[in-house]
């Protein structure tokens, strides 16, 4: 196999390189005066099963072309099969009609990582499931639960736990943590008034003296996890933390969660935010490149992804 890395994440890039123990393909992604992209492959990648690495985070438009554009080169240079692996899937939460005349950019996207010349996409906790629907390749949604798992049994006493969703979109999601741990199930129940702002209305559960570990796919501006610590400690809970497949982090986030309520806040290295983590005294990183690297190894060896998580 072939592994190519765009500029998105390139620290991820090179940790599942590591893990797979195969070198990073040599590649320039640079941009012309006038800021378009261009990119040329420094190998020669034909009949070869190529895995191109790339969030498509923040910048996201940039990031998207950088995919798009590696894609057509590519598949240009005659590559035999292109694997989209997108740890992080950007435009994912506009996944449907909010209202009139609006866009399902997600749809769009998928369309344009299609026609580039994806033959398959890999990608990690998408915000909702049936995106994996958008696409006529094949898809796999790599799930998170097991690695955050491990972190919480390392770091925390499991026989006071309570895993909170902090909305109703998100019960799934938390359950399946809370029965891999033995943990009881509490739901934030909140009103969102507008896009990027929420108030918690109730909490659905007694929270009283236990640890407390909200669970959720997507943390942008942590406006909606702060608020729900604060309102989880005033129920009286005796700590609350946060799990997070994605830190977006945007905006004040990182000084948002160290003035909060919150004990913690993990996420994955889905998206990198340079020195950042090191900066805050309570946002740490997990890292997903062994769950990504043998991922990508067994669609390479055409074996079951699903197995992981059996």
């Amino acid at each position: 196999m072939k592994l190519l890395a765009g500029n998105a994440n390139q620290p991820l890039a090179s940790s599942i390189a590591d893990y797979l123990d195969v070198p990073l393909t040599r590649a320039q992604v640079r941009r012309f005066a006038d800021n378009e992209i261009f990119a040329t492959i420094d190998e020669n990648v034909r009949g070869e099963d190529v895995f191109i690495i790339q969030s498509t985070s923040a910048p996201a438009n940039d990031h998207l072309m950088e995919l798009l554009i590696c894609m057509d080169a590519l598949r240009r240079a005659s590559a035999r099969r292109i694997t989209a692996v997108l740890p992080y899937f950007g435009y994912a939460r506009q996944d449907r009609k909010t209202g009139g005349r609006t866009p399902i950019s997600a749809k769009l996207v998928a369309n344009l990582v299609t026609t580039a010349g994806a033959d398959r996409v890999l990608t990690m906790e998408l915000h909702a499931g049936q995106i994996q629907g958008f696409f006529d390749i094949p898809t796999d949604n790599l799930f998170i639960t097991n690695t955050m798992e491990q972190d919480i049994r390392r770091n925390y006493k499991t026989d006071d736990l309570m895993i909170v969703s902090p909305d109703v979109g998100g019960v799934v999601r938390a359950r399946a943590l809370a029965n891999r741990l033995g943990a009881d199930l509490a739901i934030v129940d909140k009103r969102r008034e507008r896009a990027g702002e929420s108030e918690v209305m109730n909490i659905i559960g007694d929270v009283s003296g236990r640890a407390c570990i909200l669970f959720d796919d997507i943390v942008d501006s942590a406006g909606t996890l702060c608020n729900a610590a604060a309102a989880m400690m005033n129920k009286g809970a005796a700590s609350v933390s946060a799990y997070v497949a994605h830190g977006v982090m945007s905006g004040g986030a990182f000084d948002r969660v160290d003035a909060s309520a919150l004990k913690e806040l993990v996420v994955s290295n889905s998206i990198d935010h340079g020195d950042k983590f090191s900066k805050s005294s309570k946002v740490r990183c997990v890292s997903v490149a062994p769950l990504i690297g043998e991922a990508i190894r067994r669609i390479a060896n055409e074996e079951s992804v699903s197995k992981l998580f059996d």
